[in-house]
């Protein structure tokens, strides 16, 4: 048989069997985990063991937990009390303070100040300033760092949201989660090394959230971030159809598998070897995901803790399953909760979405720490912008050049703060803390320069900090 005759039936048994697989949920899977690019995946081992060996610094975090509040919370309901907004209430803002600077929403209108909606009161022995409609976080206070100080680059949920989680504003560079798991691998062998879970706010604001947050862009694909839905299937396709029995997609893998590589060695395409990989970590998830996704063993005091529910898609349940993706060796845990975007009835709306996230945040730091994971876990808590100090109604606007954040766990110093705004909470002030220095320190707790951390992508080597970004030695315990 001449070569071209065999690599033609090749491709048909190929096609045949790849076929068969449409409804086993793996074929689903493994277009969702992306074709990737990667050598070294030949084996059955699906875990990518990062290509930081050995670490560049002493690890303080193994992993990251992202709390996203999309949207943009308002700092000055908040994290950051400012008294003079309550005295100026209702006057014009001044223009010395907003001269030239760009405002979202409120172009052409008469700028009034608004006071802050809720009262802010002290918590813990670091006696941290905290908005009161939020005591369970302020239980958690001394084991926070919060940062009055962040600015960023873009004014936009899209970009502001691609800027935070890219380091640029424009579309198509990788995710930090992305990085992480191409820089540090992760430690588990049947789930992806970076997760992400969202849910949405009782008053159904819908700020869009598009994929391309949690992508790879122009790193292989495989370190793209994979969705897992708390309600209903957690990944499309996940199940078997009736009358498939795990050995029986054995055994059709198994010769999927022994193809694809008789394949390879006769044109030594590394797209292949990978694929084979992201079939054997989808086959794996059909039984991995669904014992995570099973919330059945956990104490019924911990669902109470975290106000959880089997299957009902709710920030809370979306911690439980971040402690639950942790344990399991998920380097990146990403979670979004979008019902922030106040431009109109602030106040109601902060109370609101301050008891549907207010217990889950605190819940996930107590439960990290009473279980001694706190200490390597790196828990970030904030938005994609801030708000406006002036409104022209009941609301607040977009606002980008001082807003607020926390972070605990993973090498932090809790209980402490840093930076400020200015006294009306618009400009930082004081030891200004951008983006990229959130990135920066971030990667220096896992272990990672992020200076070394690149990526050589069409003639240019890249970095998750791009050009700049300082890591802020004075919020490390």
């Amino acid at each position: 048989m001449d070569l071209q005759h065999e690599f033609a039936q090749i491709l048909a048994r190929r096609t045949f069997l790849g076929r068969t697989l449409g409804g086993l949920g793996t074929t689903a899977l493994a277009g969702l985990l992306g074709p990737g690019s990667v050598r070294g995946a030949e084996t059955d081992d699906t875990r990518w063991p990062g290509v930081v060996q050995p670490l560049h610094l002493p690890q303080k975090a193994k992993r990251v937990i992202h709390l996203c509040m999309a949207g943009g919370p308002s700092h000055l309901e908040t994290l950051d009390h400012k008294p003079k907004l309550a005295e100026l209430h209702g006057q014009p803002m001044p223009e010395s303070v907003t001269a030239g600077q760009p405002i979202a929403q409120l172009q052409g209108q008469q700028l009034k100040i608004l006071a802050p909606q809720h009262p802010f009161e002290k918590y813990g022995q670091s006696g941290q300033e905290i908005c009161a409609k939020f005591p369970k976080i302020g239980g958690v206070a001394d084991e926070l760092c919060i940062i009055r100080s962040v600015v960023t680059e873009a004014i936009n949920h899209d970009p502001a949201h691609t800027f935070m989680n890219t380091g640029s504003s424009v579309s198509g560079r990788p995710s930090m989660g992305s990085w992480n798991w191409y820089g540090l691998g992760a430690e588990t062998h049947d789930l992806p090394g970076f997760v992400v879970l969202t849910s949405t706010g009782k008053s159904g604001q819908m700020q869009p959230i598009a994929s391309r947050q949690w992508h790879s862009g122009f790193l292989p694909s495989r370190f793209q971030g994979v969705r897992l839905y708390s309600k209903g299937d957690a990944v499309h396709y996940i199940s078997n159809p009736a009358g498939v029995t795990a050995d029986r997609q054995r055994d059709v893998l198994d010769a999927v598998g022994a193809l694809n590589r008789q394949l390879d060695a006769s044109i030594d395409d590394p797209e292949i070897a990978t694929r084979i990989n992201q079939y054997e970590l989808a086959f794996k998830m059909q039984s991995s995901v669904p014992e995570l996704m099973d919330l059945s063993s956990e104490p019924k005091h911990i669902l109470d803790l975290y106000g959880a529910q089997q299957g009902d898609g709710s920030f809370g349940t979306n911690c439980l399953l971040a402690r639950r993706l942790a344990e399991r060796g998920v380097r990146f845990i990403q979670l979004y909760h979008r019902d922030w975007d106040h431009h109109g009835g602030i106040k109601g709306g902060i109370e609101q979405i301050a008891g549907e996230v207010d217990g889950p945040c605190a819940a996930l730091i107590s439960d990290l720490k009473q279980r001694g994971m706190l200490d390597e876990t790196l828990v970030i808590w904030g938005g994609e912008f801030g708000r406006t100090p002036m409104a022209q109604g009941n609301g607040r606007d977009h606002h980008q050049k001082g807003f607020s954040i926390w972070m605990a766990g993973g090498g932090i110093k809790g209980g402490t703060s840093y930076g400020q705004t200015d006294e009306f909470g618009y400009h930082a002030v004081e030891n200004v803390f951008h983006v990229h220095d959130l990135h920066a320190t971030m990667l220096h707790l896992l272990g990672v320069d992020h200076l070394k951390l690149t990526y050589r992508f069409q003639g240019r080597d890249y970095r998750l900090t791009d050009v700049s970004g300082n890591v802020i030695h004075q919020i490390l315990a």
